[in-house]
């Protein structure tokens, strides 16, 4: 009969602070009662929301023979799917978990009815250019969730750019932490790349598993030991297994997000990440900490937490993102122009998500340019010249000649010129109003 949810009870289960009626029903799909880590991020698939946001896949491919996928609705593959390499059982188990349909075999996914898109970027984290590939083509149908469960210590600038230019156009890109924490948690990447929300992995008790690796980037957690998947049917016969990582913790992050974001669909990519932040259920200590970040995802409680305003211009954390011609075609706007020399925007900074913000800035002719930050002694603003090439990485040479404090003087001719703000150290994060005034003297 498909699934059927009885009301019968009005007992009010606490989830992140929120209060939600608990809802009883018949599950639908064999393997449902096994899936523990539903209740745990607020999921009842029955009430999920139809497809909107989409939820895009990155991985090694998912087999499109499987029951959970042969038939499933609202489902692109955007490339040829393979699933014979080693290991090439991962797309199809992530996928799965992700947003397996209600179809009355095998398992139900955290959002089943999710639209969903799926990019075989084979081998599981590898030939960087294929998982670039990848996030490009999602990033073509922004605002959506782009799912990205691999990593590695070593950094790829190729990767690195298609993310930024996700973000650009207004994707959440979700990726594992990686599951390294017993091994002292290397720096691990996409996870640690800024803009990037990073999900670590709990078990049944609400613990963070030994294995997750911890790191100042984690945004949140969510369930991801003895997790049941859908996997090749070449690879197991009986279409199902059991397995355990962050891996499997992501594309529940990603499906809660997708879910949030298709009821809330006027927030932005920021807001969306910070409301899902805002509501985690916290676990061990008492805020944010690096295991588990600000919790374990809760759907209910990030549908009802409030948005903060919007971060403009994201990214913009040096010149090849704000500079027109360069990572993208227009960059940002300019803060101040020819015709209008004064410019005031408010904006926010964390340590790990968003380090620095870089904003453009016109300087005229025979006008003096000084920049102000007003937020409390945790940001600063410093002005740099028009032939920087990068905040970040210019030589001692290149940084005497660029970098010029607060202030910036025209002579006969006007120029562009940069302003960046970051964190003076008194704090990981600050909301700050940054102020631009063009003056004679």
């Amino acid at each position: 009969m498909g699934r059927r949810f009885l009301a019968v009870c009005a007992l009010a289960l606490c989830l992140g602070g929120t209060a939600t009626a608990a809802v009883l029903h018949i599950a639908a799909d064999p393997l449902e009662p096994q899936e523990w880590w539903l209740a745990k991020v607020g999921a009842d698939p029955a009430a999920a929301p139809p497809p909107g946001v989409p939820i895009t896949i990155v991985d090694s491919g998912t087999d499109p023979t499987h029951p959970e996928f042969a038939e499933r609705p609202d489902t692109t593959f955007l490339n040829t799917q393979t699933t014979s390499g080693t290991r090439e059982f991962h797309g199809t188990f992530v996928a799965s978990v992700a947003a397996a349909p209600e179809n009355g075999i095998g398992m139900v996914g955290v959002y089943p009815t999710a639209a969903l898109q799926l990019f075989d970027a084979s081998p599981v984290a590898g030939p960087p250019s294929a998982a670039a590939a990848g996030v490009d083509a999602a990033s073509q149908h922004c605002p959506g969730v782009i799912n990205l469960s691999f990593g590695g210590t070593s950094p790829d600038p190729q990767l690195d750019d298609a993310i930024l230019t996700a973000v650009h156009n207004g994707c959440l890109v979700v990726a594992s932490a990686g599951n390294d924490g017993n091994v002292g948690s290397p720096i691990t990447y996409p996870a640690s790349y800024p803009h990037v929300f990073t999900v670590a992995a709990t078990d049944e008790n609400d613990a963070v598993a030994s294995t997750s690796t911890s790191s100042p980037a984690t945004d949140v957690a969510a369930p991801g030991v003895d997790i049941t998947g859908a996997v090749p049917l070449d690879h197991n016969p009986a279409g199902y297994e059991k397995g355990s990582g962050t891996s499997f913790s992501a594309p529940i992050v990603s499906a809660a997000a997708a879910w949030v974001w298709t009821l809330r669909p006027t927030l932005t990519v920021t807001q969306i990440a910070a409301v899902l932040r805002e509501g985690a259920r916290d676990i061990g200590p008492p805020g944010f900490d690096n295991a588990s970040g600000w919790g374990i995802v809760n759907i209910p409680a990030s549908l009802t937490a409030p948005a903060p305003p919007p971060d403009p211009g994201e990214p913009n954390d040096d010149i090849s993102q704000v500079k027109p011609g360069q990572l993208f075609e227009l960059g940002e706007p300019p803060l101040t122009t020819t015709t209008k020399p004064n410019g005031r925007i408010a904006a926010t900074l964390d340590a790990a998500e968003d380090p620095r913000d870089v904003y453009r800035i016109w300087v005229p002719a025979h006008k003096i340019v000084r920049v102000a930050v007003t937020a409390g002694g945790r940001a600063a603003a410093r002005i740099w010249g028009p032939q920087t090439v990068s905040v970040t990485s210019e030589s001692n040479a290149e940084r005497r000649r660029d970098l010029r404090g607060q202030s910036i003087h025209a002579l006969k001719k006007g120029f562009a010129a940069y302003v960046e703000v970051l964190l003076t150290g008194r704090s990981t994060d600050a909301s700050y109003v940054l102020t631009v005034k063009a003056a004679k003297r």
